[in-house]
């Protein structure tokens, strides 16, 4: 029985539902253990955690904002999620070798992004600067590696690997 262009998922439209996919689960693995650990562990909500994301493009007033500065916190963290899940993909599909061990590749990546967003976007937003201290920075980094990079690494690897 012949195939159609129906009945065959285009490569462009897997690759577009792998990265969606990727996004979503990094993105929601990340916010959702920002705001379960750090109200844990710091004098934080997470309303406040989402307007510090928000905080980003408006400033300290984004804490006098309520609920729809946090929205907008949480929008922005799936649009900056969605950015990091682009750059992989590109950069998996062009050097395939990011592709082979997601257990090495994940973690080496989350690391990369936390050193790009903490010592470059970071300094150039509204946020109020703090300088950087090691135990909050390693903390950071590991959610990093476990939140964005394993699972983009799994997931987008998988797919290129077929």
């Amino acid at each position: 029985m012949p195939t159609t262009a129906l009945s065959t998922p285009s490569r462009s439209s897997g690759a577009v539902r792998t990265i969606l996919f990727a996004w979503l689960v990094a993105g929601t693995l990340d916010v959702t253990t920002a705001v379960t650990y750090y109200p844990l562990t710091a004098n934080v909500t997470p309303v406040q955690i989402l307007q510090g994301i928000a905080s980003g493009l408006l400033g300290p007033r984004a804490f006098q904002g309520g609920a729809a500065t946090a929205a907008l916190g949480l929008a922005l963290h799936y649009a900056i999620a969605f950015a990091w899940t682009l750059v992989f993909f590109v950069l998996a599909k062009n050097f395939r070798v990011l592709t082979r061990r997601p257990l090495i590749v994940g973690p080496l990546y989350g690391t990369f992004v936390w050193l790009v967003m903490n010592l470059g976007v970071l300094p150039l937003s509204r946020v109020t600067h703090r300088p950087l201290r090691l135990q909050p920075s390693i903390v950071g980094a590991v959610i990093l590696m476990i939140c964005i990079g394993l699972p983009m690494a799994t997931i987008i690897g998988r797919r290129l690997r077929r």
